[in-house]
């Protein structure tokens, strides 16, 4: 039911086929997990079909191994009348020590569409924010947009060379 569901956990181990050859999970592969994980969240809240639009402030803090148990949580922490902003965290977990680490961190806007192919930007349901962790979260949302909007006379500007 749109409107209910804001928050998407998804959790797996980290596989040999994820790594590089350093040992380590590809940046890439990280990113299709935020994605994936972002994905179901939008649509759980919309109802609708949705696509990415942008992925903000991404950062890789610690690496992930084979192995690891990998934690991927998405949270919506700001709509507009289409748009729905998550903030999306990967942890890892050493199973042997049981040592938890925040891997990776971004905020993602997706856009819910009235139809999968050619489909137009439609109404999601609105999100108040209620807890004080919430309104920080939707407070950092619109700096985003804010730093987003600054930024497209550049990009144009770019385009333009």
């Amino acid at each position: 039911m749109p409107g209910t569901q804001r928050d998407v956990e998804f959790r797996f181990l980290a596989q040999p086929t994820d790594v590089n050859f350093g040992g380590k999970v590809h940046g890439g592969m990280v990113m299709k997990w935020i994605d994936q994980a972002g994905y179901a969240c939008a649509v759980g809240w919309s109802g609708a079909y949705c696509v990415t639009v942008s992925v903000s402030g991404i950062q890789f803090l610690a690496p992930i191994h084979i192995g690891d148990l990998v934690t991927v949580r998405a949270r919506l922490i700001h709509t507009g009348t289409s748009s729905m902003h998550l903030a999306v965290d990967v942890l890892a977990k050493d199973l042997r020590s049981g040592e938890p680490r925040l891997a990776t961190s971004c905020v993602m806007v997706f856009v819910a569409m009235d139809k999968p192919d050619g489909g137009k930007p439609t109404p999601v349901p609105a999100w108040v924010p209620v807890e004080e962790r919430d309104l920080r979260l939707q407070e950092y949302a619109l700096k985003l947009m804010e730093m987003s909007r600054a930024m497209e006379p550049l990009v144009q500007k770019t385009r333009e060379i």
